[in-house]
């Protein structure tokens, strides 16, 4: 009894090591390698698939999405002698499953020093100044080489990424004082470019300032003329209105005299011959208005005096004598204003 429990044991065992090798369950985006006997078979896709067990063998899974891998830094040389490390990324798919079990030992490995190589090509050909500015042209001839070498491979090379590029130290301050130079050399430049905008628009400004203030002084200065116009025609309007008669005129006149002996600079001082004229058109109007029987002074020769104030040795006139005017009301002599006369200028030399 025991032996035969023991082979109803074995057997249950053997049955169920083969169920299980008989299913076989294929996750999504992936695939197996079926053989029989070493030699390929099949290859089972996503799902449940049922193989013979003891026979057909699962050789390994591959994934079939998208791989990313990156490459440690690989020294390169550039065409003016100069190394430079650039870290490399590849982005790759599994498209064959087979061909990339079979073709190739390690699709990996193979794609790594594929890339070096395709890279020390590429970067061989360029000087360190191109290789710093066109990684587009070094990926897309680096992609261009993988995709066709790795498409025997069941592998297709979807992108090549260059992560970085390192070049030597020495290098890297010559560029960063290079850089630095060129800043201060713009920023001088937008310095200056803005001085003279501001100093433009600054002479712009005073010109118009300019003009706008000659404009508004000519203005004034018209408006000004047509105030004094229109104050001198009201004032001449007036007095032949008003019918001003000699005297008025006269006492008018006496009136401005003042003005003429105003001013720092006034070292002589004439007196035109009209001041008796008008002092006799005054002296009738008071006698007119006190009704004295006072005689009018006399008449003298029109004559100009000149009183040097500053210069006593110059040739002056003396007023001639007479009688002077007596005021009948109070009897107290009023010095005589007699008309002076102007003599030219004597030239010292």
């Amino acid at each position: 009894m025991e032996p035969v429990l023991i082979v109803l044991v074995v057997l249950v065992v053997v049955a169920f090591i083969a169920l299980i090798k008989t299913i076989q369950v294929i996750p999504q985006a992936s695939a197996a390698i079926v053989e029989r006997f070493g030699r390929y078979t099949r290859t089972l896709n996503a799902g449940l698939n049922i193989v013979v067990p003891f026979i057909d063998t699962v050789r390994n899974r591959i994934d079939l999405r998208e791989q990313v891998v990156p490459f440690p830094p690989q020294p390169v040389i550039t065409q003016d002698n100069l190394v430079v490390n650039i870290d490399t990324v590849i982005y790759y798919q599994v498209t064959d499953p087979r061909a990339a079990t079979y073709e190739v030992a390690s699709y990996i490995q193979a794609i790594e020093q594929l890339t070096v190589t395709t890279l020390r090509n590429i970067i061989g050909s360029m000087d360190l100044e191109s290789t710093l500015t066109s990684r587009e042209v070094i990926n897309a001839g680096l992609r261009g080489v993988l995709d066709e070498a790795t498409g025997k491979w069941g592998i297709r090379v979807n992108r090549v990424e260059l992560k970085a590029i390192e070049p030597p130290t020495s290098i890297q301050d010559s560029m960063e004082k290079q850089m630095r130079a060129d800043r201060d050399k713009r920023a001088a430049i937008l310095t200056a470019e803005g001085s003279r905008q501001a100093a433009i628009l600054r002479a712009e400004g005073e010109k118009q300032a300019d003009v706008l203030r000659a404009e508004g002084e000519a203005q004034a200065a018209v408006l000004r003329a047509d105030g004094e116009a229109a104050a001198i025609r009201t004032v001449f309007e007036a007095i032949h209105d008003g019918d001003a008669d000699q005297k008025l005129l006269a006492y008018q006149y006496l009136q401005t005299l003042p003005e003429l002996a105003k001013g720092d600079s006034n070292k002589l001082w004439i007196i035109p011959s009209e001041v008796g004229d008008a002092l006799k058109g005054l002296g009738g109007a008071f006698t007119g208005l006190t009704g004295g029987n006072g005689a009018a002074p006399a008449a003298a020769a029109p004559t100009t005096t000149q009183v040097p104030l500053d210069n006593p040795g110059r040739p002056s006139v003396t007023p001639p004598a007479g009688p002077r005017p007596v005021d009948t009301e109070k009897g107290a002599a009023r010095p005589r204003v007699e008309p002076t006369r102007e003599y030219p200028k004597i030239d010292p030399e």
